[in-house]
């Protein structure tokens, strides 16, 4: 690296970069990073024009055009759709007369899954990564940047560069090597164990459950899941983020990578669950429902989730963000990281006592939570 010429710059997006050079850096092991995903997010609108994400990824190239390292990364006039929440910080600094929009967004679109946020051939390019993405700020008068789900092995990069981490909670279910969802079963206490087959029982008495993955993936199926993604996003945060064609692309691009979990009742589809497989990783997306049946959330969002991840042999399941209500179902309370650089010294103070404050909250309601899993306690 230090025999070579390497020249930062802001792309226009994903899709005009080659896919194969941004998978090869991507590594393949996180789906919300790949170049399907991120292509998609821009090919459909869900990205782009009227939407307060502009892409704007940032490479790291060699005066003979090869890229060594990139960032997903984007300007946004908002903070909708990160899941990791500064309107506060934007309130406070405007408030005293500063512009907190437009920021650098460092993410994956709509996802709060972590992953890699740096993307290269050797870790040596993590620095200059993260000082291009300063350089932006400084040279575009933005307030900061911000990364969000950090995978966990990336947090010392950002630390290194001095970036202020946040932390929070979410609940994720690890595989134990259990052969089947009974086996499972077998690890909690057994009041736990019997509400959870309840439940499972009560949900399935009325419908027929059906497991959809790549050439499944119908423009009708897509249709139906359409409606369930209406119907939740109109009750919990109006109008949804992704357009109906994201989810044509998704399909298209990476079908094999999406699981979808449908409810059919009288063979008709009532209700429907959105996965993405990982390497490693199934990753909880979008849910919905157009008929009210108790405990069918759970059964197609949580559980079959878990029946899906040991049929496919993966270490976990990620549920998505918040959902107290996870814990009584096996899914236990994980830390997830993001990185902030803060332009302005003054707002970078006050941000960073306030996150000396949070993070000493949100290891006390871990600890809290982790003494509450519905896990046998030995001893």
């Amino acid at each position: 690296m230090a025999d070579i010429e390497l020249t930062a710059r802001i792309h226009g997006g994903v899709a005009g970069i080659d896919a194969a050079d941004w998978d090869r850096l991507s590594g393949g092991d996180n789906p919300f990073v790949s170049h399907a995903f991120l292509s998609a997010m821009e090919d459909s609108g869900s990205v782009g024009p009227g939407t307060g994400w502009q892409a704007a990824p940032i490479t790291i190239a060699d005066d003979g055009g090869a890229i060594h390292a990139a960032m997903p990364s984007y300007l946004k006039m908002h903070s909708r759709g990160e899941y990791v929440f500064d309107q506060g910080w934007a309130e406070a600094y405007e408030r005293a007369g500063g512009r907190y929009y437009p920021k650098l967004q460092i993410a994956a679109p709509f996802t709060p899954a972590s992953g890699p946020r740096l993307l290269f051939e050797d870790e040596a390019f993590a620095a200059p990564l993260l000082r291009a993405a300063e350089q932006v700020c400084h040279e575009h008068a933005l307030s900061g940047a911000h990364a969000t789900f950090v995978e966990s092995a990336q947090v010392p990069m950002f630390e290194r560069a001095g970036w202020l981490i946040r932390s929070d909670l979410q609940f994720h279910w690890e595989n134990d090597g259990y052969a089947d969802f009974d086996a499972f079963l077998g690890t909690l206490a057994s009041r736990k164990r019997k509400n959870l087959r309840k439940e499972r029982d009560k949900a399935q008495e009325t419908v027929e459950i059906r497991h959809l993955s790549g050439s499944d993936l119908t423009e009708d199926v897509w249709d139906t899941f359409w409606d369930f993604y209406q119907d939740t996003g109109a009750r919990k945060w109006g109008t949804p983020y992704l357009t109906r064609e994201a989810f044509s692309l998704l399909g298209e691009r990476m079908g094999e990578h999406i699981l979808l979990i449908f409810a059919y009742q009288d063979g008709q589809p009532v209700a429907g669950a959105m996965n993405v497989i990982g390497e490693t990783t199934l990753f909880g997306r979008y849910w919905g429902c157009l008929v009210d049946i108790p405990f069918l959330h759970f059964e197609l969002c949580y559980y079959q989730a878990i029946d899906a991840a040991i049929e496919r042999g993966l270490a976990r399941v990620e549920a998505g963000a918040q959902g107290g209500h996870k814990l009584a179902r096996g899914y236990a309370p994980v830390q997830t990281y993001s990185a902030h650089y803060i332009a302005d010294p003054g707002l970078r103070e006050a941000v960073a006592e306030f996150l000396e404050r949070e993070r000493q909250g949100i290891a006390a309601e871990q600890n809290f939570l982790q003494a509450r899993t519905p896990f046998r306690k030995s001893g």
